[in-house]
């Protein structure tokens, strides 16, 4: 279920928060049209997954989620071999 979009902090965004079950969460989304910048998932560089994680506990705090279980999750939408169908990964509870 989709709780919010562009969750915005100075020094960080999460692109989507969701729930899933008791779990809260945080979505970061890449999109590549091109290889030219890399894989998508080349972009969930541990400095980014830092500060992800920095903003998700920020939001936490906001909502007084306590001890309540959360995780961090990834999409990958890559149009670079097909601009009709891309190929899309979702890679689960990353973490550094």
């Amino acid at each position: 279920k989709l709780i919010e979009r562009n969750y915005r902090i100075r020094g960080g965004e999460i692109d989507i928060v969701a729930k899933d079950g008791e779990y809260l969460v945080f979505v970061e989304v890449k999109t590549r049209y091109s290889h030219e910048y890399g894989l998508p998932v080349e972009a969930m560089t541990p400095w980014k997954i830092k500060y992800l994680l920095k903003t998700a506990k920020f939001y936490l705090q906001k909502i007084n989620w306590g001890d309540g279980p959360y995780r961090l999750d990834f999409i990958s939408i890559d149009f670079a071999n097909s601009s009709v169908h891309p190929e899309i990964e979702l890679i689960k509870n990353i973490t550094l």
